[in-house]
């Protein structure tokens, strides 16, 4: 064919439902069929089948259709002013069909009675004489007088399988009849994607189909069936997107509510409301699979025992007298979803009501990179843009914040085309600015979240040592544990580091989580400490329970001695620091570890000599990485408690010692990167003359030095010379003494000889 584009134009009235499509002669020709034959036409990425005839004022360039058999897709569909390409039209091989199964829709429920069964076989049969069909077709009987509506096609012969034609012969088998309501509601619209939770996806299925289609099966078998699921969630990971795909897949009639559609404001209303609704599913179960989906129940039905909340309580008390009455129903499955599960009646949770408890996680490596490639796949990205290292960088992240995440991405590449950049595709760069504004949801309220500036190791001058010890402790067991699995090594549980004030403890943590790209949460005795008696303790629990639901997380712990001092005292045991030791205690290990899902424990098996590729280690990542990271600093160590800094808990130690004259020559290069310096300033004669500066001193006195070019030169300095460091160095102190750097050494070199007796009181 030549591919010419034929205009669609509306339908003439004499050819409603005559499955007619007219074309002009020169079509007719270079299809090479005859008048009458079918013709499969492909429309917006979906298909109809019609048949060949040539236009009454045979003109070329048009089309006419009558949209009688059509695939499910194209129902509703507005098809004016459209443009259709001839190469999308193709001749039909279709033969006459012995047998034919379909679905009637019709328009009432009173159509579907007993009584009027033998009359909609007739009816139907003769709705189909002469009709091509094809299998997962609807044929439309709009312009007929007649209660059936559409008949969608589940099966033709079972030899062929293929599109035909229905005669006087034609078998027809009616295989389910539903109304018009249902049919809009279980079977049209675009089905949902859902990424990354297809384990999810089937469990759940399997709880609701089987009451729903294997019910006889079970009652001999004794089974009860579940009549309740709770889904449990964080907001924003797809509890509500699930139920539809499930519903849609199972073919279940959805009834979605929520609090204020219930809530009312006269006594009595929300409970009448309820029964409603409930009485609205009963009557959608007599016609088949009905699904009840209450979303946020935690709003709806609280916990009782406050005398103040007695409209709650009554709603509570109804919904239990519904649930309870369910269970005489076959066809009735309620569905719950909450982020709140401790705010429910416990009344509400237990078998009978909700029988199954879904709980639904923070997506993991391998679903991220799953959601990111369906939300990418209707985006123009651009080659540099790698999917796994997205999925790596969004810790924490749901499928909401995944969804936001793209949307910034994609605003960046829009604001970058309209200052004139010339490629119109989202890059890599798009995502990194949109990661400045969007962060997971999860965290907005989350204690000790810290907006934490990125930090290279680039960044520390010296400590090449320290930083090599804590690239294998943090860094390692994160980007290669399919190393550490196969050398039979375990990443430590707890880090602690000490040294003195200013000598990057805390920088060094920073540029750790930044390598790493995982969960940071940073905790301060402002942040832990409450005047009421246990509320230290649950914000400690607290942290740690979101730490757990964002893992791989790094939990930092900033000056831990005054937040966690020695038990060994005159008031031990009557401190809130011994009640929130104890909690730390026993959450590193791992004792009280809140439900949460975690799929894909097992690791995947290699061959001996075999490579690992992308997904290998995407699954050796999810399944080490699923521990939370302690890492303390302080510079008073003889404070900490001896139960600390045992094996298990705290167990690698490192001393950030001051910089030695090497280091300090590197500090000072990277403190003068963005100080105009003359260029006879000697660095390293400045380096040899700050003995026992920490990197904070000498930071600041380059900072002095700057201010002192400023006061001679006025504000138009343009430059810092060497006598102004020289000046500032005359004025500034070393913030290390040295009888503090020998206690830190005694303690270091303890440490490295014996650490589980290194503690020594090197302080008075």
């Amino acid at each position: 064919m030549d591919g010419s584009v034929l205009k669609m134009l509306p339908l003439d009235p004499e050819d409603f439902g005559t499955q007619r499509c007219r074309l002009g002669p020169s079509v007719l020709s270079s299809l090479g069929i005859r008048i009458g034959s079918p013709l499969r036409i492909t429309l917006q990425d979906s298909d109809c089948l019609c048949t060949a005839w040539p236009r009454k004022d045979l003109c070329e360039g048009f089309i006419q259709l009558d949209l009688k058999c059509i695939s499910s897709d194209l129902i509703g569909s507005k098809l004016k002013n459209l443009s259709l390409n001839s190469r999308h039209l193709y001749p039909q091989a279709c033969s006459n069909l012995k047998k034919v199964t379909v679905r009637a829709v019709v328009k009432t429920a009173g159509a579907k009675e007993g009584s009027h069964r033998a009359m909609l076989q007739e009816t139907v049969k003769e709705l189909l004489r002469d009709v091509y069909v094809s299998p997962c077709f609807v044929v439309s009987l709009s312009t007929v007088e007649t209660p059936v509506i559409l008949l969608e096609i589940f099966d033709t012969d079972p030899l062929t399988k293929k599109a035909g034609f229905i005669t006087a012969k034609t078998h027809i088998q009616i295989k389910e009849v539903v109304t018009l309501e249902r049919y809009r509601h279980v079977s049209q619209g675009p089905a949902p994607s859902i990424a990354g939770m297809d384990d999810l996806r089937s469990s759940l299925k399997e709880i609701i189909d089987f009451p729903f289609h294997y019910p006889k099966t079970l009652t001999k078998l004794g089974l009860s069936c579940p009549r309740g699921v709770l889904l449990i969630g964080p907001p924003g990971v797809g509890k509500t997107l699930l139920v539809k795909v499930v519903a849609r897949e199972v073919g279940a009639y959805l009834i979605s509510i929520n609090g204020p559609i219930i809530l009312g404001s006269r006594p009595g209303e929300s409970e009448e409301n309820l029964r409603r609704v409930f009485q609205r599913a009963q009557e959608a179960a007599a016609e088949g699979p009905t699904l009840l989906f209450i979303d946020e129940i935690d709003s709806l039905c609280p916990r009782r025992g406050n005398s103040s909340n007695a409209p709650e309580n009554r709603i509570v008390a109804q919904l239990l007298t519904l649930m309870d009455g369910v269970g005489s129903e076959k066809d009735i499955v309620v569905m719950a979803a909450t982020n709140r599960p401790d705010a429910l009646d416990p009344a509400l949770r237990r078998p009978g009501r909700f029988d199954r408890e879904v709980v639904i996680g923070t997506p993991t490596l391998r679903q991220r990179r799953a959601i990111l490639e369906v939300l990418v796949s209707r985006m123009p990205v651009g080659g540099d843009v790698e999917l796994s290292k997205l999925a790596e960088m969004t810790t924490g992240y749901v499928g909401a914040d995944l969804t936001a995440l793209c949307r910034e991405a994609a605003m960046q590449a829009v604001l970058h085309n309209c200052l004139g950049t010339v490629d119109k595709s989202i890059s890599m760069a798009d995502f990194h600015e949109a990661f400045k504004k969007i962060c997971p949801s999860s965290f907005r309220s989350s204690v000790g979240l810290a907006d934490m500036k990125p930090v290279s190791w680039e960044q520390i001058g010296g400590l090449e040592d320290v930083k090599l010890q804590l690239q294998q402790s943090i860094e390692w067991p994160m980007k290669y544990p399919e190393a550490f699995v196969r050398m039979g090594l375990t990443p430590p549980r707890g880090i602690l580091l000490y040294g003195p004030p200013g000598c990057a403890k805390t920088t060094l943590v920073r540029a750790a989580a930044s390598s790493c790209h995982c969960s940071f949460l940073s905790l301060s005795g402002a942040d832990l400490f409450s005047p009421y008696v246990g509320d230290s303790e649950k914000i400690l629990a607290q942290v740690f329970r979101q730490a757990r639901a964002s893992s791989p997380a790094i939990v930092f712990l900033d000056e831990i001695d005054s937040i966690l001092r020695s038990r060994s005292g005159a008031r031990s045991g009557r401190g809130v620091q011994e009640r929130v030791l104890s909690v730390l205690l026993n959450e590193l290990d791992g004792v009280g570890l809140k439900v949460t899902e975690r799929r894909g424990h097992q690791l995947p098996r290699c061959e001996e000599g075999q490579e690992y590729d992308g997904d290998k280690k995407l699954e050796y990542q999810e399944v080490c990485n699923k521990d939370v990271l302690i890492v303390a600093a302080t510079n008073r160590p003889d404070m900490l408690d001896d139960a600390l800094l045992r094996p298990g808990r705290l167990d690698k130690i490192i001393y950030i010692p001051p910089p030695d004259e090497q280091a300090r020559l590197a500090i000072l290069k990277l403190c003068t990167t963005k100080i105009p310096t003359d260029s006879h300033v000697c660095l390293e004669s400045l380096a040899a003359e700050t003995n026992l500066f920490s990197g904070a001193d000498l930071e600041n006195l380059c900072k002095e030095a700057a201010l002192l070019a400023l006061q001679e030169n006025g504000l138009e300095a343009t430059m810092v010379q060497q006598e102004h460091f020289v000046r500032s160095l005359t004025t500034l102190k070393a913030s290390i003494t040295q009888e503090e750097l020998e206690s830190y050494q005694r303690l270091f070199k303890q440490h490295k000889s014996d650490p589980e007796t290194a503690k020594e009181k090197s302080y008075s």
